[in-house]
């Protein structure tokens, strides 16, 4: 049975992320010949519209406005409901980002819908459809079917196909007007004040080079850096690390930081306690390098190195710079 499939595209600094064109990837599946429709809400976003049809959006709402400039959840429910509105979707695709988390209970209560948070897959076909997702900190995952209404689900990065595009499918834009009323603005963002970074999207990098109280300072980070440099990574941290000062918080990985899902996660130092392992345990290839043999990250490891990591680090860096050059 045919759906309709609507994506609120994921845009960062008026850039799509990947995990959008993961998720009209997932759409194509979930619509089974249906319509499919992204959403892109926010400032200055109207040239993201172009090209999507290649990558199955049969219609692309555009809701450009000031007040869409900063996630707000007044504004931006009022915005994802006119683009409801218009389209009547079955399936409700968003990131599971903040902004995902915080949107899609709002949207779902709105709606009455069902909701799945945090999919790592699907299987089925049709009506049979379900969603996978991990419970207990990854040990196991569930499956859920909504068997009626709306549903609304966020869907974890870097773990679905994303969509190929098709040159000869353009798709059609339309630009909705939304008049936002005070109820809608009670929230004011004033100021947001962030890191600068020129690296690697943490949440979204295929590959991960991550730093524990192994590292026993800030400067002990910098031959993970170069590792990072040399692969095209992105540098993460255990709580561990954070708490000792060693590096910022928006590094962390774990259950109360980021939950990343990279090719390669190289964990340098890290003992692997339960609230690590719950953010990177379903990492495609984990490689552990400590000086513990009984380090608990051994347990969850691809590939085990045991020696130091200011002596292990510098040599893979290296190796991979000449297999590299190389290739």
């Amino acid at each position: 049975m045919s759906k309709q499939v609507l994506v609120l595209a994921d845009i960062r600094r008026n850039k799509l992320r990947n995990v959008s064109y993961e998720m009209l990837g997932a759409a194509r599946r979930l619509a089974d010949g249906g319509e499919i429709a992204v959403a892109l809400l926010g400032a200055g976003v109207e040239s993201l519209a172009d090209g999507l049809g290649a990558y199955g959006a049969d219609k692309v709402y555009v809701v450009d406005a000031p007040e869409l400039e900063h996630y707000t959840p007044g504004a931006y429910r009022k915005a994802v409901m006119e683009v409801v509105r218009a389209f009547h979707p079955d399936v409700i695709l968003l990131s599971h980002s903040a902004v995902g988390r915080d949107l899609g209970p709002i949207i779902a209560t709105r709606l009455g819908a069902g909701q799945v948070s945090d999919i790592v897959g699907i299987e089925g076909e049709g009506a049979d459809v379900q969603f996978v997702r991990p419970i207990y900190a990854g040990k196991a995952y569930t499956k859920v079917r909504i068997r009626r209404g709306v549903t609304v689900v966020t869907v974890r990065p870097n773990n679905l196909e994303p969509a190929q595009p098709d040159a000869g499918k353009p798709g059609t834009v339309e630009t909705l007007a939304v008049s936002f009323e005070q109820p809608d603005l009670s929230t004011l963002v004033k100021e947001i004040v962030q890191k600068t970074t020129t690296g690697v999207d943490l949440s979204e990098a295929k590959i991960i080079v991550s730093g524990g109280r192994g590292v026993k300072d800030a400067s002990g980070f910098k031959p993970l850096q170069e590792l990072a440099d040399v692969l095209g990574a992105a540098v993460g941290a255990s709580r561990g690390a954070c708490d000792a000062g060693y590096c910022d918080y928006s590094l962390q990985i774990g259950q109360t930081g980021k939950v990343v899902t990279p090719d390669l996660y190289i964990a340098c130092g890290i003992s692997g306690a339960i609230q690590h392992l719950a953010g990177m345990s379903n990492s495609k290839v984990i490689v552990a390098i400590n000086k513990d043999p009984e380090a608990p990250i051994f347990q969850v490891a691809d590939y085990g190195i045991v020696g130091d990591l200011f002596e292990v680090v510098p040599m893979l860096t290296e190796e991979f710079k000449r297999v590299l050059a190389d290739a």
